[in-house]
This record gives C-alpha cells, structure tokens and sequence, in this order.
C-alpha cells in the first residue's frame, strides 16, 4: 500500500469498525456506519449551515476549533424545549485549539466569530437538520 498526504479539506476521513481508514470525497451519509472525521474551511454562518439545529442520535460529536473562533449552540434539554427556546440555548465559545463534546442526541448548531477552520468527529448514521424558525433564507 502507498503512503500519501490526505487533503483534510478536500476528504473525509472514514474510520471503519474494522480498524481501516479511508479517505473520500467528503460526503456526509446520515446512513453511514462507522465514524467520520470531516475537516472544513468555513468563511460564514452559511457555511456550517447556521440556519439549522443539527442531531447526533447514534453517538458524541467532537467539535474542534483549529483557525479562527466559533460559538456553538446547545438548544436546551428540557422536554418541552423547541426553537422557541432558542434564546435560552448555551453559548460555548470555542478558540483555535479549543474542543468540546456534544452529547449524542443534543441538538445544537454553530456561529462563526471569524472564517476558521473546523473538524468534528462523530458516527453520521442518525444524524439529521432541522431548519430554525425565523431565519430568512
């Protein structure tokens, strides 16, 4: 096998059950198995599609600031919580070389402080959006 650089920015890093890894084009499958690392530039709220609340229900999601900062969004857990409770959502600010970990089945969503580079880590399979309310397109 040849030992090459991977272009973080431009795969996803696939990390089977079996012990491989694989990078591929970067393609987030909410059917997939295994783990995913996925690497991004992001410039604006656009980019990490800020218009949504984002779930994990199969496992933690790891979100790590590497350039820039970012400000990520924990909508609160309370049964009765929805969108409307969007004002009481925690605020985490996340640094270069800051991480945190979203509990499986949190929703949550990001907002840039400046363009940055981000890479998460989590199991997509599960995984879906939910586009916030009173957010113009």
């Amino acid at each position: 096998m040849t030992v090459t650089p991977i272009d973080l920015f431009g795969s996803f890093l696939h990390l089977d059950g079996d012990g491989r890894v694989r990078a591929e084009r970067p393609v987030f499958d909410p059917g997939r198995e295994g783990w995913q690392l996925m690497t991004f530039h992001v410039e604006t709220d656009a980019d990490v599609h800020g218009d949504h609340w984002e779930i994990h229900t199969a496992a933690d999601e790891v979100v790590s600031c590497l350039t820039g900062g970012i400000r990520l969004y924990l909508r609160p857990e309370r049964p009765e919580a929805d969108e409307a409770d969007e004002a009481l959502a925690d605020e985490i600010k996340l640094t270069a070389g800051t991480a945190v970990i979203v509990p499986r089945g949190r929703w949550h969503r990001i907002a840039l402080d400046a363009p940055s580079d981000i890479m998460s880590v989590t199991l997509p399979r599960g995984s879906r959006l939910e586009k916030r309310t009173g957010i113009e397109a």
